[in-house]
């Protein structure tokens, strides 16, 4: 009963830990504060809820992007839905435009707004 995010923590938790013992499942889990069993779990598939604030946390201990663990949490940071919120019919219609284009135009667009290029 794999997910996405459970196989994914698991993967660079036991890739960090080749090289350093500080990345075993109990010492991880305690930095994050929750229980090992508990993250055993999540890195099993089960599905066990994670607040958003632990998913953040989690990424800082593995080094990987929050944004990316969250969304294969399933979830999407509370900021980015405040942008959304904030203009909701403009944000949708983006998302779905940029749903069909490939990576380096995604990417080109990203550097143009936030190089202000527009």
């Amino acid at each position: 009963m794999e997910t996405p995010f459970g196989s994914y923590v698991r993967e660079k938790r036991l890739e960090l830990k080749k090289t350093d013992k500080k990345y075993s499942l109990r010492q991880v889990a305690g930095r994050i504060s929750v229980e090992p069993s508990y993250l055993s779990r999540i890195e099993r598939g089960w599905p066990v809820p994670l607040s958003e604030a632990k998913i953040i946390s989690l990424a800082g201990e593995l080094g990987e992007n929050p944004d990316l663990l969250l969304a294969l949490a399933g979830k999407v940071s509370s900021e980015v839905q405040e942008v959304i919120r904030s203009r909701p019919e403009l944000f949708a219609e983006l998302i779905r435009n940029l749903k069909n284009m490939p990576d380096h135009a995604v990417l080109r667009l990203v550097r143009e707004v936030r190089d202000g290029e527009w």
